[in-house]
Formats: structure tokens, C-alpha cells, sequence
């Protein structure tokens, strides 16, 4: 079809699209006049999610902070948070709501308050603001005072349930870690006994460094033996085991002001300090044994480090199966230190304030309704009644096909164009003469049927 054959057709059904457009119009417009106008006002949130958090220190990026922000969204639509505004709004004792809820279908068998909560629910929309970590909450209602009043309860509520559940969640962490940290320590402390019997029963002792007093014993001989020191006048004996002992004082009196004198550490320091007093004054003797060997000669060196190497190969499964003790207290210690500043850490975020979610500004009351929106529906209106009379006028003269130009005989084959006649040219009168000449026809015809 060709533009001149459209154009033609479009003339020829004009009062047909004409129509269509008028009465998409008036359609339109009884529908506007029909229906209540809506009002929407809109406020804003901010979440914290490109910095770290105050209390753990985690931080969001990429599927975490879009799962986080679609909860989010899920959650302001939520009951939990519909039902705050209901209550904050007083929607209950609203006698409009009250009649509403009276009125209400026969099969819907919801109570008041849920009820009242969907209606919030259904007019709420929540939709994050695009390249930004900002959420922007629209509520829909009959007034412009009623939208902006429920938006900001909506947005309260939302931020109070948000801070809400981070604190139980937190508080549930804290409790199931805190019965962790029981375990923990009893575990401990059945390690630590374990290693200190161990200790008392085969008279050999662990150091922090976890090197064995008998190894530390043969070290200190080797260097004596290269140093081949002359002469030890004056000099106190000491042994290696006497940090040891300070440190395990220094535990001790650390331990006591929380620990009972029958606590399970506690005996088990004091265990491993009177071993660790034994291993002392056995090196101090032998200490002095080796100074005096050492003023005889060097030989009496090379035999002490002898015999402390046999002695040291011969108890090597012994310090191989207190390595392992060692080994099992310092994992169990981790485990437990882990679990208390888990503990710490929820009971901290339990007793937070901070939701993570800053309200930027109070909603502003609207100006003008959402619907009806006359700028744009009159023009659509117009529109569409338009396309839908072209479209009608296109169907009708596809399944009623007219010659209205030569170029509509071109669809039929074998059918030679001998020439066109020219319509008849009207007279000149004007439209008022035509019009009165019609009439006395008319009018002539009329007298004629009554004679």
C-alpha cells in the first residue's frame, strides 16, 4: 500500500477514526472522574554498606550488598514493619477503617490488624536509587496529608525493625557461642591437666618455646664446651628453668584473682612449677658440677655433654609424646580465646544503636496527585484512540476493498486500465444556496406524499 492509497483510505474513513478518538476521549475521561485521585509522597534511605562496620568491622561488596539490599526492600514490605505503621497511624481506631473492615468480603477471613497491615503493604513500593547505596520508599494515598504521615511512620518502622532484628540475631550468635566458650575451656583444661601429669609422671618439662629442659640442658652444655670457659669464679649457677618459674609465678598470681586455689589451671601451673623446681635444682647442681669440671679441664665438659645427649636420645619418645600434649593445650587454648572474643564481639553488637541505616530528611508533602495525571492522559487518551481508529478503518478496508484510485487496480491481474473519467465538477453555490435547495426539495417531497 502506498502512501497516496493510505491517505485516500484515511479520508475516506475519517469520521470513523474520528469517532474512535473522541470516544477514547470521553472514555477516558469518565474513567478519571470515576476513580479517586492518589496521592504519593516519597523519603529516602541511606545504607552503610561502603564502609566498615562500627561494631564487627565487616564489609558488603558485590552479591553480598545485593543480597542485603533486596532483603532490605523485601523487609520494608514486610508485616512486621506494616503492622508498626498500622499501630503507629491508628488505623485500628480509624471509624473509615473500622466500616471498611465491616465491609469486606464474606470469604476474606483475615483479623483487623492484618487486614489493615496489607493495606499498607499494597500501597507501599520500595526501589533502590540507581549508582547509589540510597533506597527511596513511595507510599500511595487518598491525600497528599495521609501519604507523607504514612511514609514517615513507613520509614520509622522500617528502621526500628531493621536495628531489631540485628540485635536478636546478635544476641542468639552471643548465647550458642557463649555455651561454645563452656566447652571450650573445659576442654582446655583437661588438656592442660593432661600434659601436667604427663610432666609430674615422667619428669620432663615443656618450656613456652616448646623446647624440653633436658634439650635446653644439652645446648647450654654445647656452648660451654665451645666456649671451653676457664674459669666460673663468683659465679651463681642458674638454669634455664628459672625464667620458667618466673613466668609461671607471674601467671599464677594473674590467674588467683580470678580463679579459685581449686581451679583445674590452677593446680596445673602449680604442678608444672614444682617440676620446673626440680628440673632447676638439678641443673644448678649440675651446673656446679660442670663448673668444677670446667676449672679441672675441658674433659669433664666433653663427659657432662655426653651424658646429656644419651640422656636426651634416651627419653625422645617421651619428649615426642609431650610435644604432642603441648600441641593439644595450645590448639585447645586458640579455640578457646576465639570463642570468648566471639562472645564479646555479639554481646557488643547486641547492645548497639545503629542499624546501619541513616533517614535522609522527612517526606515532603505532595503538590499535585499522582492520578489522575491530565498531562498525560488526554494525550495518551488521543493517541490511542487514534492508532485504534486507523487500525479499525485498515481492517474494514482490507475485507472491504474499494477502487478509490487507478492504484487499486493494480491488485488485479489481467484487467487493462483503459482511462479515467473525471468526476463531474460541482456547481458553484455557495453552501448556505445548497443547503436551502436541499431543504425546499425536501420539503417538496413531503407535500407530495401528504397530496
Amino acid at each position: 500500500m502506498s502512501i497516496p492509497q493510505f491517505l485516500k483510505i484515511f479520508w475516506a474513513r475519517r469520521i470513523l477514526i474520528l469517532a474512535a478518538t473522541v470516544s477514547c476521549l470521553i472514555g477516558a475521561l469518565i474513567v478519571v472522574a470515576l476513580l479517586p485521585a492518589r496521592w504519593e509522597a516519597t523519603t529516602r534511605v541511606m545504607l552503610n554498606i561502603l564502609k566498615p562496620d562500627p561494631v564487627t568491622g565487616d564489609m558488603m561488596a558485590g552479591p553480598a550488598a545485593r543480597t542485603y539490599v533486596s532483603s532490605q526492600i523485601e523487609l520494608i514490605t514486610d508485616y512486621t514493619v506494616a503492622r508498626q505503621v498500622v499501630d503507629e497511624v491508628g488505623m485500628l481506631e480509624d471509624p473509615n477503617m473500622i466500616q471498611a473492615y465491616n465491609q469486606r468480603s464474606g470469604s476474606d477471613k483475615r483479623d483487623f490488624p492484618h487486614w489493615a497491615a496489607q493495606l499498607i503493604i499494597d500501597n507501599t513500593k520500595a526501589r533502590p536509587v540507581q549508582d547509589s547505596n540510597m533506597l527511596e520508599i513511595t507510599y500511595t494515598g487518598p491525600t497528599g496529608e495521609d501519604a507523607q504521615r504514612n511514609v514517615d511512620a513507613l520509614r520509622k518502622a522500617y528502621m526500628d525493625a531493621s536495628l531489631q532484628l540485628r540485635r536478636q540475631e546478635a544476641e542468639r550468635n552471643a548465647e550458642w557461642f557463649e555455651q561454645q566458650a563452656i566447652k571450650d575451656k573445659a576442654a582446655l583444661d583437661a588438656a592442660v591437666a593432661a600434659q601436667a601429669a604427663y610432666e609430674r609422671t615422667n619428669g620432663v618439662v615443656m618450656t613456652t618455646d616448646k623446647v624440653d629442659m633436658d634439650s635446653q640442658r644439652l645446648q647450654s652444655l654445647s656452648m660451654q664446651a665451645a666456649a671451653m670457659a676457664p674459669s666460673f669464679a663468683g659465679v651463681t649457677p642458674s638454669s634455664p628453668a628459672d625464667t620458667q618459674i618466673a613466668e609461671i609465678d607471674a601467671e599464677l598470681a594473674t590467674a588467683g584473682k580470678t580463679l579459685g586455689p581449686n581451679n583445674p589451671m590452677m593446680q596445673a601451673l602449680r604442678g608444672k612449677r614444682a617440676a620446673l623446681a626440680g628440673v632447676a635444682a638439678q641443673d644448678r647442681s649440675a651446673a656446679r658440677s660442670a663448673m668444677g669440671a670446667a676449672a679441672a679441664g675441658s674433659g669433664a665438659i666433653s663427659g657432662a655433654l655426653a651424658a646429656q645427649k644419651a640422656k636426651v636420645i634416651a627419653q625422645s619418645d617421651k619428649i615426642g609424646k609431650l610435644t604432642q600434649l603441648q600441641n593439644e593445650a595450645d590448639m585447645r587454648r586458640e579455640v578457646y580465646i576465639r570463642s570468648s572474643a566471639k562472645v564479646a564481639q555479639y554481646r557488643q553488637e547486641a547492645g548497639t544503636g545503629e542499624a546501619g541505616i541513616v533517614a535522609l530528611g522527612s517526606a515532603a508533602a505532595p503538590k499535585a496527585p499522582a492520578f489522575p495525571n491530565y498531562m498525560l492522559i488526554i494525550p495518551g487518551a488521543i493517541v490511542l484512540g487514534f492508532l485504534v481508529g486507523v487500525m479499525v478503518a485498515l481492517l474494514m478496508e482490507f475485507f472491504a476493498r474499494r477502487v478509490r484510485s487507478p492504484e487499486d487496480l493494480g491488485v488485479l491481474d489481467n484487467i487493462p486500465l483503459i482511462g479515467v473519467i473525471a468526476a463531474p465538477a460541482r456547481p458553484k453555490t455557495g453552501r448556505f444556496q445548497r443547503a436551502f435547495r436541499n431543504f425546499n426539495f425536501q420539503l417538496g417531497r413531503r407535500k407530495a406524499v401528504h397530496a
